[in-house]
């Protein structure tokens, strides 16, 4: 059975419908360095003067005395990490101080830098890298603001924002990806991958650097539409069965065989598209088309104005395109030395009111409820969009293994798009790597 089908049916449709309806730490003390053990989760109840029994409600929580931040945040979105930063030093009178790492690095980077005290105070994940943070130990869970979180966030959002029944993150944005295109090229948004290449055989033309369509086909994040439209899926029922791998099933290979076909109009190794090159061809125009995600929606607005359009992924096959969705989520550091101010600034920063910043600096989707129904949202053609992606989207795993993925399968696509590998015999391959991985993985 393909991912968690019931929070496909159900929590991607509920973040869909609700858009469319309505570094080191340079902390003083070092971050725990002293005794290199997670913060107790009782500091924080204790020094907010509530009972020993209960947390505190939220609104009791207080910032330790002479506490001071440390945030990881994207080069993306430091825009939106400074000005909530400063907002939150003016009501807490609690510094923060930003330092940029890329979200997927976050994790890794944490369980190398936490224990010894060096780590941000929070830091910000994508919802599939959840399940090893967690499960290692290196966050602390989102308890005293938990049902405060679980009423204002989408149901998507909230089960990407737990791990084996624990609520750790505190969402901030929804993410799938779409297709850009430019109506000056292009004046009818494709409905499948034929009409693509029908589209891209007219306009293409590698000698003027000039494609009908170009995206990261060496991904399996931007790719997974050729592996789940026609069948393919990881691991088996709700996404936690690890040994139950469906990358090379008949399904996935039909799927990666019309993707080996668009070969024909991107005839470029996969070596050579990166985000700064596709966006570049984009912003000038010599790329029609581009499937990615919000984070770059403020730059090609800025860049074509009026000739910006985003519609969902083609169809494959007759069938309706399934993509990758994600979560982005703030989670702290569970050495942290500042348990409260930072469980402050996750919440803050996951407000309302910072998610409707996010998204007019960076063009994000929003998961708080009331910041869907805000006339900057509803108002706004492109996260409509997005919404209707999402709701033909499956939520990544968030399981440990996850993390076994990306390099054997992100190694198959380039054997297939630059030397012609058959689709099966790459994928064979990628899955016993996986295996191998998660074998290893559990044995120690």
């Amino acid at each position: 059975m393909n991912l968690k089908k019931l929070m496909v049916l159900t929590a991607a449709c509920s973040m869909a419908m609700s858009i469319t309806a309505c570094g080191s730490n340079n902390n003083a003390g070092g971050n725990a360095a002293a005794t290199n053990a997670p913060a107790d989760n009782a500091a924080a109840t204790d020094n907010a003067g509530a009972g020993s029994d209960n947390a505190p409600a939220a609104g009791e929580i207080v910032p330790e005395e002479g506490a001071s931040l440390v945030i990881w945040e994207s080069k993306e979105e430091r825009q939106f990490a400074e000005e909530v930063a400063k907002q939150f030093t003016a009501k807490y009178n609690v510094p923060v101080k930003i330092e940029e790492v890329a979200p997927p690095d976050q994790v890794g980077k944490l369980t190398q830098d936490g224990p010894s005290g060096l780590a941000a105070d929070v830091i910000i994940i994508p919802h599939d890298n959840l399940g090893k943070a967690a499960s290692a130990s290196l966050l602390l869970p989102n308890d005293i603001f938990a049902e405060q979180t679980k009423a204002e966030n989408t149901e998507a959002s909230i089960v990407g924002s737990s791990y084996d029944g624990e609520l750790y993150g505190y969402p901030r944005a929804a993410e799938t990806y779409a297709l850009f295109y430019n109506k000056s090229l292009v004046k009818e948004a494709p409905k499948s991958f034929d009409d693509v290449i029908a589209f891209s055989k007219t306009f293409t033309d590698k000698a003027k650097n000039r494609y009908g369509i170009m995206w990261e086909v060496g991904n399996m994040y931007f790719n997974y539409p050729f592996i789940a439209t026609t069948g393919g899926y990881l691991f088996g029922k709700d996404g936690t069965d690890k040994d139950d791998i469906g990358l090379n099933n008949e399904g996935a290979i039909k799927g990666l065989t019309e993707f080996s076909k668009l070969k024909e109009v991107l005839p470029i190794k996969s070596g050579d598209i990166n985000p700064d090159i596709k966006r570049s061809l984009f912003n000038s125009g010599d790329v029609a088309m581009d499937i990615t995600g919000p984070w770059e929606l403020a730059g090609y607005k800025e860049a074509l104005g009026d000739n910006l359009g985003i519609a969902p992924v083609p169809t494959i096959d007759g069938k309706t395109a399934i993509t990758f969705s994600g979560i982005k989520i703030f989670t702290v550091n569970a050495y942290t030395q500042y348990p409260n101010a930072a469980k402050l600034y996750a919440h803050f920063a996951s407000g309302k009111d910072s998610q409707l910043t996010l998204n007019k600096l960076v063009g994000s989707v929003p998961t708080n409820l009331e910041a869907l129904k805000d006339p900057q949202i509803t108002g706004d053609q492109f996260v409509s969009a997005f919404a209707e992606q999402a709701k033909n989207s499956q939520p990544m795993p968030s399981i440990p293994e996850m993390g076994n993925v990306w390099s054997p399968v992100n190694a198959a696509l380039p054997a297939i798009w630059d030397n012609n590998t058959d689709p099966k015999a790459a994928m064979d391959k990628a899955v016993e790597q996986i295996k191998d991985l998660n074998n290893g993985a559990s044995a120690q």
